[in-house]
């Protein structure tokens, strides 16, 4: 059914010659499809399924808001996918599916070159911000509440429950960004000549599920809790310095800037597990879910310190 679903929307004479299992991802299967051509020249393109059961329910909205990005994004200078199809409710597929072109590049996770690529990311991110659609994607939603977070095992009791109060507290008022909402490591693809990380760049962000209107912090902070349990916990503290190196603009307070900083912490607390997985299939398998866990400690800790 899928593959029939994906045929309908190639040229004419093109037909699948290939498909490869793309890794990393936590939410959908992804595969990339090599098309061929009557001439011999192929393409690719990339599938994204949603196939586990408790992503399913969730896959309409996300297929829709996803597709939405993907059309405002053409053209606006960002490299983005471009959308090519979309079956939102498996009227036509096995599985909520989505269409798209394939971008080169890969994910970059090791600590080698970090250096270089967090400049990178964050000039990406504020060109993300600077995006200012005709119509505005929905309002971000902060899932994460002061009832589920999660204590890591060892983890200083006092510490955590004070960081726990800061969510308890509204959230600070904010001028509206359009947010990617899952910008980290995993969703950026990287050119890294063999030479080196020096002329690494950037070619493409993919994901654009969870694509909201929010504070900038917000996207910020994802990417610092991200960058801290993957290379560590002064990794996560230095980006949002680099982010305004970079031309963004955060809020105002510093107590505003790390209330989002900690909330994000928070949230990943429910899913070290999940997060920690891809890092490993992708070659850093001393990442394990303990690993992760006190990295995400230490964090938190440091930005209560921080917090004062």
């Amino acid at each position: 059914m899928t593959l029939a679903w994906v045929s309908r929307h190639l040229e004419v004479g093109e037909r699948i010659v290939r498909t490869e299992a793309l890794h990393g991802g936590i939410t959908a299967e992804v595969r990339r499809l090599t098309v061929g051509a009557r001439d011999g020249e192929t393409r690719d393109l990339v599938l994204r399924s949603f196939v586990d059961p408790f992503y399913v329910e969730r896959a309409e909205d996300w297929l829709k808001r996803e597709a939405g990005a993907l059309t405002l994004l053409a053209g606006a200078g960002v490299p983005a996918p471009g959308l090519v199809a979309v079956d939102p409710t498996a009227a036509h597929c096995e599985y909520p599916s989505l269409l798209m072109t394939h971008l080169g590049g890969r994910a970059v996770f090791d600590d080698e070159g970090l250096a270089t690529r967090v400049p990178l990311l964050a000039r990406q991110l504020v060109a993300i911000h600077a995006l200012r659609p005709v119509e505005r994607p929905r309002e971000y939603v902060a899932l994460t509440t002061a009832d589920t977070v999660v204590t890591p095992k060892g983890a200083d009791a006092a510490v955590w429950a004070a960081a726990i109060d800061v969510i308890r507290k509204p959230a600070p008022p904010y001028e509206g960004r359009f947010l990617h909402r899952d910008f980290q490591p995993g969703n950026v693809l990287f050119d890294v000549p063999p030479s080196g990380s020096a002329g690494a760049r950037i070619t493409g962000v993919v994901d654009w599920a969870a694509a909201s209107w929010g504070p900038a912090d917000l996207d910020v902070a994802h990417c610092s809790t991200n960058l801290a349990l993957l290379h560590g916990p002064a990794w996560g503290l230095r980006f949002a310095e680099v982010y305004e190196e970079a031309g963004g603009v955060l809020a105002a307070a510093a107590r505003e800037r790390l209330y989002w900083r900690v909330r994000d912490g928070l949230a990943c607390s429910e899913e070290v597990r999940q997060v920690a997985q891809p890092w490993r299939e992708a070659g850093r398998t001393e990442l394990t879910t303990r690993a992760v866990e006190e990295r995400l400690d230490a964090y938190v800790t440091a930005l209560m310190d921080a917090l004062g």
